[in-house]
């Protein structure tokens, strides 16, 4: 990597020769900044284009989660034909406009700021990330299967990287300010700031920790946070899912040991379809724009069948978490939600459509809470909890945690986004076993993660 440090003179002078304080001080709070307020632009740029793709043309209103405003969403689809088709649309103008001027933009993006710290921390091109929060807000507003938080990350990960282009800084300062970018991004869309700071230091690596973005992280992750909430409030994203429960009864842990074991299995299966549909698509015939509008009208036909599978999917995971929502779902339909999700993701995403993969694997983890608190309860288990909320909150953290390969980062976050902090005795064991028996395999759902800091 080249580092050219022939003038020390002006702004990228006086930020390389400033001790370490001062330096992420400035660097911290300038990520920070513009990672709320990309984070803002991009949730603004989602809403809007739901609100008119499926709201407008599609009379249909996706149910959001309590940081989202709370809307129940409609009953059902009153123009069903109408639903393949927006979602094929919006799958085709972002491939088109990902194809003319951003062929990187392709995916979820996460993947290519986390080559960036590994590789060339100057490489993320401004153009991409403009591209990337364009599509994946036309990709997932049209009913994509998708989370937001891929181009959150990859706007504040291109700001690092711009920083370190403009500043000249040395490629280990500009390794630092991508990994910074990263979990600021991710930690603001989702409103976990705490999260986010341990996020950029575990997210790298499989089986390592790169502790010297844990501080700076904080302070970049507490401003990014402060900034969004300052446009968009600071509610948790949904709610507080979990806040009566108390873990109170030993025995129930019992219940955690089994959803760690499936959670497992899930998280291999979502990271194993989704890469094999991304090998299987590259084999298929047609271009880089046919192919991912095919996956958007095949996700449009799967969601008139199964709803919940469209766009986010935020709002169905918090209905999950109540008993009286989650009793309206057809079991069958509870049961096949993970499957389904992890299906309409690969379909979205895995054939070159733009949106993130963490925001879907959360919701994926959600749906199998709750389906293994609901087949508990039509079998009559003993110690089943009153309520679903608490196996929900514990799914996101298992199934997302472990096949990310960030299974501290992941429960901090889902803690912080559904208020629920009383878990956590339930979380460790479900969290640490699926994170046990995922690390027995090589599978991971970022595939440009380095397995520790002695493979770089």
């Amino acid at each position: 990597m080249r580092q050219t440090h022939e003038s020390d003179g002006g702004l990228g002078g006086f930020i390389r020769q400033s001790g370490y304080l001062r330096k992420w001080l400035i660097l911290g709070i300038s990520i920070g900044i513009i990672a709320g307020l990309g984070a803002v632009v991009f949730y603004l740029a989602l809403d809007y284009a739901g609100r008119f793709l499926l709201g407008y043309l599609g009379s249909y209103d996706i149910p959001k989660p309590t940081g989202d405003g709370g809307d129940p969403g409609s009953a059902g689809f009153d123009r069903p034909w109408a639903i393949p088709l927006i979602a094929c649309g919006g799958a085709l103008v972002s491939a088109l406009l990902v194809a003319r001027f951003a062929p990187e933009a392709e995916g979820h993006g996460t993947d290519n700021a986390i080559e960036a710290v590994h590789t060339d921390p100057r490489s993320i091109r401004v153009r991409a990330i403009v591209v990337k929060t364009i599509a994946s807000a036309l990709t997932i507003g049209s009913g994509g299967s998708g989370g937001r938080e891929g181009p959150a990350a990859q706007i504040s990960a291109g700001f690092g990287s711009l920083l370190t282009r403009w500043l000249n800084l040395s490629d280990e300062d500009g390794r630092l300010a991508v990994s910074l970018g990263i979990g600021a991004g991710i930690g603001a869309i989702f409103g976990a700031p705490l999260g986010g700071a341990v996020l950029a230091a575990s997210i790298v690596y499989r089986e390592d920790f790169d502790y010297r973005a844990l501080v700076p992280g904080f302070i970049t992750s507490a401003t990014a946070y402060a900034v969004l909430g300052s446009f968009l409030g600071f509610d948790p994203l949904f709610g507080f899912l979990a806040a009566d429960y108390r873990f109170d009864h030993p025995l129930d842990l019992g219940w955690f040991v089994v959803l760690g074991v499936l959670a497992a299995g899930v998280g291999w299966l979502y990271a194993r379809v989704f890469y094999g549909t991304v090998a299987l698509t590259a084999k298929l015939p047609g271009g880089k724009v046919v192919k991912p509008t095919l996956g958007g009208l095949a996700v449009g036909l799967l969601a008139l069948v199964i709803p919940q599978v469209l766009a986010s999917g935020y709002g169905w995971a918090e209905k999950a978490a109540a008993t009286d929502t989650l009793m309206a779902i057809p079991l069958w339909i509870v049961l096949l939600l993970p499957f389904a999700k992890i299906l309409a993701t690969s379909l979205s995403i895995g054939t070159g459509g733009s949106g993130g993969i963490f925001g879907p694997g959360v919701v994926i983890g959600a749906f199998l809470g709750a389906a293994l608190w609901r087949l508990g309860d039509v079998l009559g288990a003993p110690g089943l909890p009153d309520s679903p909320a608490v196996f929900v909150v514990v799914g996101m953290m298992a199934c997302f945690g472990s096949v990310a390969h960030a299974p501290l980062a992941v429960m901090i976050m889902v803690c912080e986004m559904t208020g629920s902090f009383s878990v956590i005795p339930c979380a460790m064991v479900a969290v640490g076993i699926a994170y046990l028996l995922i690390s027995r395999t090589d599978v991971s759902i970022y595939r440009a993660q380095r397995l520790d800091r002695d493979h770089v």
